[in-house]
């Protein structure tokens, strides 16, 4: 679908100030409401997927044809869950190996297995609702207007300032002054977070499918979560994650041959400035 009206172009500044607007009071209130109130996480990540409807469909009307409406390949989806596993579970296997790290009490694998399971099922929904907005909407968009490497090193920046609410929070619970504990955990999380939306957008790209980055986003999320509420993260487990996609991401934004999903024709009618 073509843009219907050339005197509204795509604005990142709109289209981010459309989903702040609908996400952010979730993401806000939610560490005031308390851990019961965990749902309100998803449903900031769903206000994602309402905010981008809103704006592909009333405000710019550009729609989404590009976004990815394929399924991919079955060994696209075994290679998602696998590297979940391995940013996650690897490291925490490692850890009781070496005693780095011992389980706070006895669990079965069953247990762990069940709860994930339950938790990826529920996360399914919230975890599309971001692809669509990031790589579904957002990236091809700025494919059209930049070269690949600033469209994707722009595109990982917006997901982090989305996050901006939930990392403030971290930054605040933890030890310390808060004057230097917020920055410094905004600090510490804004390459890997970048680095891990240009991994998002590899999967993306290269299976041509938000099925595939959505099962990744869900499983990536779930898998930490399941571990983290059964047997505990110790400190290799939540190092490492970032250490792997930080390399990862530097190294498909330098090596990767990325697919521009955009056709001119779809974005013609584009403003230039932001």
């Amino acid at each position: 679908m073509k843009n219907e009206d050339p005197d509204r172009p795509f604005s990142l500044k709109v289209y981010l100030l459309i989903i702040i607007m609908l996400s952010w009071p979730f993401q806000i209130a939610y560490p005031f409401l308390g851990e019961a109130f965990k749902p309100l996480l998803l449903l900031s990540m769903i206000m994602v997927a309402v905010g981008t409807y809103i704006a592909g469909k009333f405000v710019f009307r550009d729609g989404f044809e590009n976004a990815g409406w394929q399924w991919g390949k079955p060994r696209h989806y075994v290679y998602a869950f696998g590297l979940a596993l391995f940013l996650w579970a690897f490291p925490r296997v490692v850890e009781q190996l070496l005693g780095i790290y011992e389980a706070p009490q006895d669990i079965s694998a069953r247990t762990i297995l069940i709860e994930f399971l339950l938790s990826f099922t529920i996360t399914l929904i919230p975890a599309f609702s971001e692809e669509l907005g990031w790589r579904g909407y957002l990236l091809p968009r700025l494919f059209a207007r930049y070269t690949a490497r600033k469209a994707l090193l722009l595109h990982g920046f917006v997901t982090w300032v989305w996050h901006l609410p939930v990392v403030v929070v971290m930054g605040i619970q933890m030890t310390g002054n808060p004057l230097v504990s917020v920055p410094l955990v905004m600090l510490i999380s804004l390459v890997p977070t970048i680095m891990h939306a240009v991994v998002f957008a590899y999967i993306w790209s290269s299976t041509q499918s938000l099925a595939v980055s959505t099962v990744y986003h869900a499983a990536f999320d779930e898998v930490r979560d399941s571990i983290e509420g059964t047997i505990g993260l110790g400190p290799l487990s939540q190092n490492w994650q970032m250490l792997i996609l930080t390399i990862l991401g530097i190294a498909l934004l330098w090596k990767a041959k990325w697919k521009k999903r955009a056709n001119e024709s779809l974005f013609c009618g584009f403003h230039p400035n932001l």
